[in-house]
């Protein structure tokens, strides 16, 4: 059985792709039902799909933006991008960004059938070519490996004390090897890495300053602002302003 991401803003339009599937008899299942690319995101930060059927129109962060993000970090997820628009702009951007496939809504039962038939031919040959070598977990340093588990987590918090015990050293070792390999505390490696969350999250997403504060662990969204100001020269508005005024 083959597990399915389905990401759509729209409750009931999730029901019916969900719906078109299970009609077509073919070994898919929806395994999680997301209502922006930015949810989906977080989802696959920790969980796998073989197969992510996407909206392109929708809220905090659209179909485009989010397989744009997931090309950085995963080449071999296969994308099926479902629009409710014939525009040719957006099945040539999805092309360049290595989607599978473009559908139009409403999807047919045939339609459908027809797109996972011909990426069940093709899966297999696709993500031999696609698939990169992945370095060995344990030939990781333990500082490679506790900055690969910050970037896993964000954008939640990860303390010292966990990232020293992930890695089996004393804390007060590990702090001191970090320091020494990476040419700053660990403390302000972290802080760097939620700000440079927090700025992609301003600049791909519609997410109100004080929704991205809470998602990085912040109850004080001053704070918030005033440490983002800190580390990139302006406050979450005026950053936001500036790529507002920059795009027009």
């Amino acid at each position: 059985m083959y597990n399915v991401l389905l990401v759509e803003d729209e409750r009931w339009v999730r029901t019916a792709v969900r719906r078109t599937i299970e009609r077509t008899s073919l070994p898919f299942q929806v395994v999680q039902e997301c209502q922006n690319g930015l949810e989906a995101l977080d989802w696959l930060h920790h969980q796998r799909a073989d197969l992510v059927l996407a909206d392109i129109r929708m809220p905090v962060m659209d179909g485009l933006t989010f397989l744009s993000q997931l090309r950085e970090r995963d080449t071999t997820t296969s994308i099926v991008l479902v629009s409710g628009h014939d525009d040719f702009k957006y099945v040539q951007q999805g092309l360049r960004l290595g989607v599978f496939d473009y559908m139009l809504k409403p999807v047919e039962t045939e339609e459908m059938q027809a797109c996972l038939r011909k990426w069940m031919d093709s899966v297999g040959s696709q993500r031999l070519e696609a698939k990169p070598e992945a370095k060995d977990a344990a030939a990781l340093t333990p500082v490679e490996r506790v900055v690969q588990l910050i970037h896993e987590r964000l954008p939640g918090e990860i303390t010292l004390t966990d990232a020293a015990a992930a890695v089996h050293l004393n804390p007060s070792y590990f702090s001191q090897l970090f320091k020494q390999r990476m040419n700053q505390t660990f403390v302000d490696y972290v802080l760097h890495a939620r700000m440079g969350e927090a700025e992609r999250l301003l600049k791909l997403t519609s997410l109100r300053i004080s929704e991205i504060a809470d998602r990085l662990g912040y109850t004080d969204v001053a704070y918030f602002s005033n440490t983002f100001k800190r580390i990139k020269q302006y406050t979450p508005s005026e950053y936001r302003k500036r790529l507002t005024e920059a795009g027009k």
